[in-house]
């Protein structure tokens, strides 16, 4: 097993701004792991709020040593180990855990989809995520989404001007919108009284109203708002997941959060054993993360699986794109394509 990497900025077509920060670009760990003639490729979103950067991720990537697994690779074993040479760091043992499955797919001659059981025909439709912004911006980035095809729009909030930002986009359209707070709400009486407004504007769920730590806050939202409830900082890992039971309606599923695919499939396993509904998400990514996530977007009930599109330097060819969803391909791995 061969292993190389080198860094990547990728560059956001907008500045990107939620409830607590703002950004224009994301440092990514673009891998490749060469076996047996074939090659598997990976990625790593390290979003600054995560805490991984390219020197993080190269400090890890020199301890790994992944000569000592062997195709067929048990992907237990090889988490595990990850986990073991150092903690944290999700983003980064998830770009190695991609590429694995891709290289497994290229091995088996099979699409990673199928490595997960997903059917294609329940593919959901993804959003298109509208960051915090003036209003003439926001106009052009809902523009911007019409004319790429998309059914649903993502809409961040968090601050005063939440009701304005929906009010503008309501001028342009109708699409049924899905609204992150970031943890941008600090009051659950406020927070359940902008539930039942953002009801009236055809918004079908919200992601992380409150502050991940107010476990009794979410969970009176929860109970009273008429809009489903995702727990997304809340919910890491594997662990995380039946915690959210009674506190949220649903996760929201990262494979840059889970330390890749293999213990995202668990988690969306978990939540379905919970009676939680499950959200796909993503970073600021690639093509080869987007896939990675598409892969497993059949599994869940909702998808906001938008990277390529809010990007200007994606190095890989964007996957193709039809009524709102994701069209993989037959090809083996992730099936990803160079420019």
């Amino acid at each position: 097993m061969h292993l190389t990497y080198k860094p990547f900025n990728l560059q956001l077509k907008y500045p990107f701004t939620i409830a607590k920060f703002s950004r224009t670009s994301t440092p990514l760990m673009l891998i490749e792991l060469e076996y047996e003639g074939f090659i598997g490729y990976g990625e790593a979103s390290m979003v600054p709020y995560m805490g991984e950067s390219v020197e993080t991720a190269t400090a890890f990537l020199k301890k790994v040593d992944l000569n000592r697994f062997s195709f067929p690779f048990d992907m237990e074993e090889i988490i595990n180990y990850l986990d073991e040479t150092a903690s944290g760091q999700p983003a980064i043992k998830a770009a190695i855990d991609i590429a694995l499955h891709d290289l497994t797919g290229k091995l088996l001659d099979k699409p990673c989809y199928e490595l997960f059981g997903s059917q294609l025909s329940l593919m959901p439709q993804t959003t298109y995520t509208v960051g915090i912004d003036e209003p003439k911006i926001i106009i052009k980035k809902v523009n911007d989404a019409l004319t790429d095809g998309f059914k649903l729009l993502k809409v961040k909030l968090g601050r005063d001007s939440d009701k304005i930002l929906i009010e503008t986009i309501r001028k342009i359209t109708d699409l049924p919108i899905y609204v992150d707070a970031n943890q941008g709400w600090v009051n659950k009486e406020k927070g359940l009284e902008m539930a039942h407004w953002l009801n009236t504007q055809n918004v079908k769920l919200i992601e992380q109203p409150m502050h991940k730590e107010d476990v009794d806050g979410n969970a009176w939202l929860t109970e009273r708002s008429p809009i489903p409830t995702v727990g997304d900082e809340a919910v890491q890992r594997l662990p995380d997941v039946a915690k959210a039971k009674g506190v949220y309606h649903g996760i929201n599923v990262k494979v840059m959060k889970s330390a890749g695919m293999y213990e995202a499939s668990k988690m969306i396993a978990s939540a379905k054993a919970n009676n939680l509904k499950v959200l796909i998400g993503c970073m600021s990514e690639t093509s080869i993360a987007t896939l990675a996530g598409a892969a497993l977007a059949p599994l869940c009930d909702w998808a906001d699986l938008d990277g390529p599109f809010l990007t200007s330097n994606n190095p890989f060819k964007t996957p193709r794109f039809e009524n709102g969803r994701y069209v993989l391909s037959a090809k083996p791995g992730l099936g990803i394509e160079f420019i």
